[in-house]
């Protein structure tokens, strides 16, 4: 169940990118307002303010770079257009199909097409503090994630190709959606790869044997402080984007 060089080459590239939604607020307030960025406006900021994006502007960085490097590979998701929506990649080594979701800070990438539609038993190894199970049915994908304390969620998935035009558009669409902040982090922690997630003034840090929550922030400053010291984000970025949703 190896994952081929070709496709981690790429994906390792962003292994140290927040998932975020801290940079979709600091936009707002620009000039130029809210919108679905170009991959060399993403690359400037993210040269500069250390931002990364949402899932929108990590498929279409990572689709990009896949393109790049002559792999097969295209756009993934569910609800476009709507407040739930969600984008991934789906990359090709032969045909064999691997969801790579950049906008989903948990996994890394996996094979999807197994024997019987799944594996048999949720396995370890593709995300921190939890086990995963793939289930893939005609042009529907489930991932499904069994977390220790006995907790199980999932991702679900439609298959079928987003032609890039549409891929664009729905982050457009995105971009212009202000709900609450949101930033994801894999993080090194005792030998192990963690995840850190800012969402809605509270944050937590996850492993493979307990979930830690984290004492509330006492100012957006402490806020800032925290998020930056862990993502690397631009302490002024978070602070306007920051001010801009405690605003809504």
């Amino acid at each position: 169940m190896k994952v081929p060089d070709t496709i981690l080459n790429v994906w390792n590239a962003f292994y140290d990118f927040p998932m975020e939604t801290i940079t979709k607020a600091w936009l707002y307030q620009q000039p130029s307002g809210s919108r679905q960025r170009s991959v060399s406006e993403m690359v400037e900021h993210r040269h500069e303010y250390g931002t990364s994006g949402n899932c929108f502007d990590l498929a279409i960085w990572l689709l990009h770079e896949f393109q790049r490097a002559g792999v097969r590979a295209h756009a993934i998701g569910h609800d476009l257009f709507a407040p739930e929506a969600h984008v991934a990649i789906l990359a090709y080594e032969g045909e064999q199909r691997y969801l790579c979701d950049l906008g989903d800070q948990w996994i890394s990438p996996i094979l999807i097409d197994y024997p019987r539609g799944g594996f048999v038993e949720p396995i370890s190894g593709f995300f921190p503090a939890a086990k995963v199970q793939i289930n893939t049915t005609g042009s529907d994908c489930v991932v499904t994630y069994h977390r220790p304390s006995g907790k199980i969620s999932r991702q679900s998935y439609s298959l079928d190709e987003i032609e890039y035009k549409e891929l664009l558009r729905a982050g457009q669409h995105s971009q212009r959606l202000l709900r609450k902040p949101l930033c994801e982090m894999r993080i090194p922690f005792e030998g192990e790869i963690a995840h850190w997630e800012f969402y809605n003034w509270s944050s937590f840090l996850s492993t493979d044997s307990f979930l830690h929550n984290e004492p509330p922030a006492n100012s957006t400053d402490e806020w800032c402080d925290r998020i930056h010291a862990h993502t690397g984000i631009s302490r002024h970025v978070i602070a306007q984007s920051l001010g801009v949703y405690s605003r809504l």
